[in-house]
């Protein structure tokens, strides 16, 4: 059972209207002040909770825990303490910082200690990624680039609605938000003519989502549809850039190598599936009916609304795209079940990528490729400019929120990132 935080409950911290971080919260990331080491923490509002120092006053004394996971770079060791440790401390949070515990609104070490101010820390990289895995499970993205590349009447491969597609990612170029991405060079094919080397010119983003896996399974034993959510610790938003020219000449056989491996930017808090309980719905319809073991019962799919906003070099800003994250085909369960099905091992900080992210609506395609139909369609900027795709200076953010049963605010936060030019 889910450990949900009262949606009446309020925190003795301020909290800002539309924040995404109401004490409901309580996702986990990890923080470094210029005065400190890297170690975990949590966020309301706009401040955020050294664990670390909460430890050190006591306030888990009581609790099953191994104080040290405070104390780490990453937070993969607190997620593999387990859902049962894990779910119960977010609560033990809340019940220190609601807003009816004046004990702890007045306690002086703890705000002398452990509460910082967001806009004067540097968030890191949550999690130690091991392995990384792109899926490929937005019927409407892939009908998209079918159409486009291929034929209009067969846009989908015959496999895609039967398992959904993957593939394995460079887990080292994952970044945190605000981390700056160069423009990366490797081989294009021109329409006429052998092979270039250069910087890539039609670079873009793709919106997704990511999980982040919690609990190992044994080689050689998989994890069913039924257990996948004891698996899955949290969700990210992903950023997934992409080099379009370098990945139509490489790609085959073998799928996309230089064109993705070169940089992918994560939000840098991770929030709990918990947080999002009261936003599951119902996915698409799946047709034809699926094998077995990609079958599954309840609500997997959770209605998440996207927003993709892109800022020019002379400051200009459009949102771009509004999508959501509920139009996903393949859920995230599914997409663990194919995963392990042949007996692969997942591992605690593994993260699983949705793939982009695109609605029925143009202005919900999840990518520059879609949204200016293969260059076809300029987006047109509140400076006078045009976008085919993105340009040196340009700035992608990526935000993600839902609304629990009470109209609460969930996030992530900004997943931001820009461009700068090719290295030499």
């Amino acid at each position: 059972m889910a450990s949900i935080i009262a949606a009446a409950l309020k925190s003795w911290l301020p909290v800002q209207q539309n924040s995404d971080f109401p004490i409901q919260n309580l996702p986990f990331g990890v923080f470094k002040t210029t005065q400190s080491e890297a170690r975990m923490a949590t966020i309301i509002g706009d401040t955020v909770i050294d664990l670390q120092q909460l430890a050190k006053l006591g306030l888990f004394d009581d609790m099953d825990l191994d104080k040290t996971v405070f104390s780490q770079r990453y937070i993969n060791d607190f997620m593999a303490l387990g859902k049962a440790k894990t779910s119960a401390f977010r609560l033990r949070l809340a019940e220190i910082f609601a807003q009816d515990n004046q004990a702890m609104a007045q306690h002086a070490e703890l705000r002398a200690r452990a509460l910082f101010p967001l806009d004067k820390v540097e968030l890191l990289l949550p999690v130690k990624v091991g392995d990384y895995t792109d899926f490929y499970s937005s019927i409407e993205h892939a009908t998209n680039v079918g159409t486009m590349f291929r034929d209009p009447d067969n846009a989908l491969l015959p496999n895609w609605r039967h398992l959904p597609v993957g593939y394995h990612g460079r887990a080292s170029s994952i970044v945190v938000s605000g981390t700056a991405i160069h423009r990366p060079k490797g081989q294009q094919k021109p329409n006429e003519g052998n092979p270039v080397f250069g910087p890539s010119k039609l670079l873009d983003f793709e919106l997704e989502m990511a999980f982040v896996i919690g609990k190992e399974n044994p080689l050689g034993k998989r994890v069913s549809t039924a257990q996948a959510e004891d698996y899955i610790f949290g969700l990210l938003l992903f950023n997934d850039w992409s080099a379009r020219d370098i990945q139509k000449w490489e790609y085959v056989p073998l799928g996309p190598f230089l064109a993705k491996s070169f940089a992918s930017t994560v939000s840098p808090w991770v929030v709990t599936l918990d947080a999002f309980e009261d936003m599951r719905v119902e996915g698409p319809e799946q047709d034809p009916e699926v094998l077995p073991y990609l079958q599954y019962e309840g609500k997997k799919n959770y209605n998440i609304e996207l927003e993709v906003n892109l800022k020019t070099a002379s400051g200009a800003e459009k949102t771009i795209c509004q999508s959501n994250f509920k139009y996903m085909y393949w859920n995230m369960a599914q997409q663990l079940a194919h995963h392990t099905v042949n007996g692969c091992n997942v591992q605690v900080g593994d993260l699983c990528a949705s793939g982009t992210i695109s609605g029925k609506e143009p202005s919900s395609y999840g990518s520059m490729l879609e949204l200016s139909w293969r260059g076809t369609r300029p987006i047109d900027m509140p400076d006078g400019s045009q976008r085919k795709f993105l340009q040196d200076g340009d700035e992608l953010s990526l935000s993600g929120y839902g609304y629990n049963a009470e109209g609460i605010r969930i996030g992530f936060g900004p997943c931001t990132g820009k461009i700068l030019p090719a290295l030499d």
